[in-house]
């Protein structure tokens, strides 16, 4: 299965009250597959869980559809899903001993960057799931709407399911203690 992370997302399925149809599970599938895989890896879904886990919110999606209003954008809605699974797959994950399970093997991408440029990106990579690591949920979950998805502060509180300001309050607390931990990061690097 190719990483549906690398791939683009088209703009979001929602329409205005009066025109709204629902889509089709094909559609939203196709559209929202590489979202869901990027967030449910913000969220702490390791790579060897992501095709399972992805397929557990699909199924959740597949049977909720039907009862969609589009009332709020289907990311939203989308990304409400993806929360609630993913902290589900993390409480599970506690409870069970998977640190022998390990990486599987990857197949070599012509479209694949360099393997100096691979590695420049893993570390990046590394740097902002730690740094994301230190944040507590809620507020990892807004900042990753926030600037890695892009979505507006109202869809956040919409998707969160929380009021406007503390949706604001979240990104930006996230934001500086971000800030914060990549500043006192460089600090000691520049010690070394």
């Amino acid at each position: 299965m190719p990483n549906p992370a690398l791939t683009e997302e088209p703009a979001d399925l929602t329409v205005s009250p009066a025109d709204w149809t629902a889509p089709s599970f094909d559609e939203v599938y196709d559209q929202y597959v590489a979202f869901v895989w990027r967030n449910l890896r913000r969220l702490g879904v390791a790579e060897v869980a992501l095709s399972d886990v992805t397929q557990d919110v699909f199924l959740v999606v597949h049977r909720q559809l039907p009862r969609f209003e589009g009332r709020a954008p289907l990311k939203s809605w989308l990304y409400s899903i993806v929360r609630r699974v993913s902290r589900q797959h993390r409480r599970w994950l506690g409870r069970k001993d998977l640190s022998s399970q390990s990486e599987p093997d990857e197949v070599a991408d012509a479209r694949a960057p360099s393997p100096l440029r691979h590695a420049e990106q893993q570390q990046s990579l590394r740097v902002l799931v730690e740094l994301l690591a230190t944040l507590d949920d809620d507020q990892r979950e807004a900042v990753v709407l926030a600037d890695l998805e892009e979505m507006t502060v109202p869809e956040i509180a919409s998707a969160l399911g929380i009021n406007l300001n503390t949706a604001y309050s979240r990104v930006r607390a996230a934001r500086q203690k971000l800030r914060a931990g990549l500043e006192l990061r460089l600090a000691k690097e520049r010690a070394r």
